[in-house]
């Protein structure tokens, strides 16, 4: 069966030969099975009654208007862990650029004139205004331990420097893959009190919207050095302004420019880079590529925002996948209206997740059109998907 993807973004090359050989993929594209996407905002635009999936490739979902593709029972991608890397490494630059002054220091070199003896004189003579510090043996608090935030805090404790850090949210998988020398604070307020460098790695959500805020700024240590390169709706951008300038904090250095705080000296901004590099777009591409083309096939899901991780091997050429609410009795109607159709269930498997569930069927012969009608109709049903191997 040939299926149909719209890329909404330039999605890389190498993720899109994961799909298989009889898919038809295009940007201008009518009634897709699947949307990629990467950064284009899809809240206003109308997506085709078509589409099954989503896959964004990359972390953050905030461009797709999930809470209305849930209620139609399409599943939306995402790529934990695959851009991990790239910004893990753009942490540290940030690191290094606040604690050793890298950027007023080049914009002093940029403003001298004269030969080189004149040039090597205003050197020694100004460079003493850019000392800094080193990584080594100073604390780094991590708000967010998920994939960037364990990498991000073994690097740090490679370079010698104290970990702390923060996820009342954090997964089992996540506790796994965390080095054992992290030491965990207490509370957010406990967290910016014993951090010379506040590092931020959770999503913007109402719970996390201005997480660092006045309030918080008043107890960082002297010469804090606050790093954002996670959301910047999760920095309250008028505090940093305030603490940059009565000294409290060193230095922002953040992934998001900003017209308020823009003209000051300590400011560091960069264009939205963190996964902005040739490996985590192939990384992100691959891993939604490979979700999105099983979803389609198989019906398993894997790394989905709204729906439960499922899977089940195929044991029959006739399975159903069904989204639906997570509502008392889904399973015994789904199996009473097989039942009823004569189809007999070789295998079955159920997930919820919040409000929602996912069921994958096996039966052992085909299933009539007048079934799927039959199971659309079970009230709390999102959508039927029949997949015959």
């Amino acid at each position: 069966m040939t299926r149909k993807i719209q890329t909404l973004n330039a999605i890389s090359a190498k993720g899109l030969s994961r799909l298989p050989e009889n898919y038809a993929v295009s940007n201008d594209v009518a009634d897709p099975d699947a949307i990629l996407v990467r950064s284009q905002v899809m809240h206003e635009m109308p997506i085709p009654a078509s589409v099954l999936a989503i896959g964004r490739a990359g972390a953050g979902t905030n461009n797709i208007p999930i809470k209305a593709m849930s209620e139609r029972g399409v599943v939306v991608f995402n790529a934990p862990g695959a851009n991990a890397n790239a910004v893990k490494e753009l942490v540290i630059a940030g690191m290094l650029m606040g604690t050793r002054n890298i950027i007023p220091a080049v914009n002093f070199v940029r403003t001298l004139q004269g030969d080189d003896e004149s040039l090597h004189k205003q050197v020694e003579a100004g460079k003493k205004h850019f000392v800094g510090h080193e990584l080594s043996g100073s604390t780094l608090g991590i708000i967010g331990l998920g994939a960037i935030g364990s990498m991000l805090a073994e690097a740090a404790i490679h370079l010698g420097m104290n970990v702390i850090g923060l996820d009342p949210e954090i997964t089992v998988d996540a506790a796994w893959r965390l080095p054992s020398h992290v030491k965990k604070a207490a509370s957010v307020d406990d967290l910016v009190k014993r951090a010379d460098f506040i590092s931020m790695h959770v999503p913007l959500l109402p719970a996390t919207k201005d997480l660092i805020n006045a309030e918080r700024i008043k107890f960082v240590k002297d010469g804090c050095i606050l790093l954002n390169f996670a959301r910047d709706g999760i920095v309250n951008e008028q505090a940093v302004l305030d603490g940059l300038n009565d000294g409290r904090l060193h230095a922002y250095v953040c992934d998001f420019p900003s017209t308020l705080l823009s003209q000051h000296p300590r400011f560091v901004a960069l264009p939205h880079l963190g996964a902005s590099t040739e490996e985590a777009e192939e990384n992100c591409a691959i891993m939604v590529a490979d979700q999105v083309a099983d979803y389609l096939e198989n019906g398993n899901i894997l790394n989905a925002v709204n729906f439960p991780n499922i899977a089940m091997p195929r044991e029959s050429g006739f399975r159903l996948a069904i989204a639906n609410a997570n509502v008392p009795n889904m399973l015994g109607q789904i199996s009473t209206t097989l039942a009823g159709a004569g189809l007999n269930i070789h295998n079955m498997a159920n997930k919820s997740r919040a409000d929602l569930a996912f069921t994958l069927v096996d039966v052992e012969s085909a299933v009539p059109q007048q079934v799927i009608d039959q199971l659309t109709a079970i009230g709390g049903v999102l959508r039927v998907r029949y997949l015959p191997s």
